[in-house]
């Protein structure tokens, strides 16, 4: 069933469309070169987040890549969620990463 509403949802035409993407998100979208919801299956979120920073000089609020995570899951099938519902994931991930360093 999860494959069957991924492809359904490759047939959404704009960005907004995704759950929790509004137009300040979708031109954050734009500025990594995603341009269509199938832009974002197979892409990194925490990727995205850290170029996204990157690209505009600025670190940006981690609420953005929870957005940018629920996003990405929902593209690839996962049911529509609120972002705040990945912060948790993105805590445990991000703190992850700064014990490897």
């Amino acid at each position: 069933m999860k494959r069957n509403a991924a492809k359904g949802r490759n047939q959404l035409s704009r960005l907004e469309d995704i759950p929790n993407i509004g137009p300040a998100v979708a031109a954050d979208l734009r500025q990594l070169g995603i341009n269509v919801p199938a832009d974002l299956l197979g892409l990194d979120p925490y990727a995205m987040y850290d170029d996204l920073c990157r690209i505009t000089g600025q670190r940006h609020d981690p609420c953005l890549l929870d957005t940018f995570i629920a996003a990405v899951r929902f593209m690839e099938g996962a049911p529509k969620k609120p972002w705040w519902k990945y912060t948790a994931e993105r805590k445990r991930a991000m703190a992850a990463r700064e014990s490897a360093k």
